[in-house]
């Protein structure tokens, strides 16, 4: 299946229903009175998070999704039915943003989140709701609200523990490869992989983590050289960043120039990103000397604006050092996710205002009434 990590979609609510005028009118019932029922809520419109999808390949094709209209009031004090409402599985980590102001409405971080992103209209009031002592026979109805309409960017960011940033043949895959079972493409030849790929690693039982290989970026990522900086936003929910440098380059280039070229591209990218937690890690040690790699690590480390938490030392190729990275990293995402827990961070709930509903007096010699005709939905995010 294509890997689709944007679309963008228009979402209305269901308007609702109108109400109506009526009187009962029943032989041997003088004065029947008024018997106009209310109108039927529109639908609302909702996301949910869904493990089952990795893609939001269906939402590039269909791009407009409605809920129902509530339906009209009835004689006999009958209230409309509500509208149904829609509800759009989206994958799980996906950011819905209104496209109109920028705003972002939500995140999907767990299986089964639910977000409300277009509320429906409000029902209209049949006659009935104003009869009064010295309003017997009223002629006065409201006619439903306009549901919501937006028009929503929706974005997957895949959820991991750990990002892997670095040049081009770093040897991020290789090492994916050496501490998963995910198989993203290696060769003996320069290039890099096209999307980004995920690993579960299992370092004990009942203990694992989800590494995140980000395609190698490049020089002016950040202003759409190569494939830009399309998967940066990937890394934005990652616990800690772990920037593999290839400490003997293939094409002979100073590995410490190769470090400042990813660093400078996430800082302009954005800041949060820029200030995670970072680990070096000096990769194809088996190419040469562990002192040589220490060596370039320290003039490396010295040339960095945001210092690395923690330096390690490996090989993906032979698995030299891969343990030790993997099992303190393991720890590192155990603590994170402790302290997560204990926020217990709760998303905001959105306030609906409503204005009050225009009262439409009937005339007698009425027949119908213009349907869009209501008083204003304001909406205050």
């Amino acid at each position: 299946m294509k890997f689709v990590d944007e679309a963008v979609i228009r979402v209305e609510a269901g308007d609702g229903g109108n109400g109506i005028v009526s009187f009962r009118r029943e032989k041997y019932v003088p004065r029947g009175g008024p018997d106009g029922g209310d109108g039927g809520d529109g639908g609302n419109v909702y996301v949910k998070a869904d493990t089952n999808l990795n893609t939001l390949v269906d939402y590039r094709f269909t791009k407009f999704h409605k809920a129902e209209r509530g339906e009209n009031g009835g004689s006999a004090d009958c209230t409309g039915a509500r509208g149904e409402d829609k509800v759009l599985l989206l994958p799980v980590g996906t950011r819905i943003t209104d496209v109109a102001t920028g705003e972002v409405i939500g995140d999907l971080r767990h299986e089964g989140d639910v977000l409300c992103v277009a509320r429906g209209g409000r029902h209209g009031f049949g006659n009935t709701h104003f009869k009064s002592a010295t309003n017997q026979a009223p002629r006065q109805k409201t006619n439903g609200t306009k549901g919501e309409r937006r028009q929503l960017k929706l974005e997957m960011l895949l959820v991991s523990d750990v990002g892997l940033v670095g040049l081009p043949n770093a040897g991020k895959s290789t090492f994916v490869r050496a501490v998963s079972a995910a198989k993203p493409k290696v060769a003996d030849y320069p290039f890099t992989t096209l999307v980004p790929s995920l690993g579960v690693v299992k370092t004990s039982q009942g203990r694992s983590f989800v590494i995140e290989d980000i395609p190698g970026l490049i020089e002016g990522a950040s202003e759409g050289a190569g494939l830009g900086h399309r998967f940066l936003k990937h890394l934005e929910r990652c616990r800690v960043l772990v920037h593999l440098v290839d400490v003997h380059p293939i094409d002979e280039s100073d590995p410490v120039d190769n470090v400042n070229i990813i660093e400078n591209e996430i800082k302009q990218y954005a800041h949060e990103l820029y200030n995670k937690p970072r680990w070096l890690v000096a990769n194809k040690v088996d190419l040469g000397t562990e002192e040589e790699a220490k060596e370039t690590l320290l003039k490396i480390i010295a040339s960095m604006e945001v210092k690395p938490e923690r330096t390690f030392i490996i090989s993906g190729l032979n698995k030299t050092g891969v343990n030790e990275l993997i099992f303190a990293l393991q720890d590192l995402v155990d603590e994170v996710k402790q302290q997560e827990l204990q926020q217990d961070i709760k998303p905001k709930a959105e306030d609906f205002v409503w204005t009050e509903p225009e009262v439409i007096t009937r005339d007698d010699d009425e027949d119908d009434f213009d349907e869009d005709e209501g008083p204003e939905f304001i909406y205050k995010g």
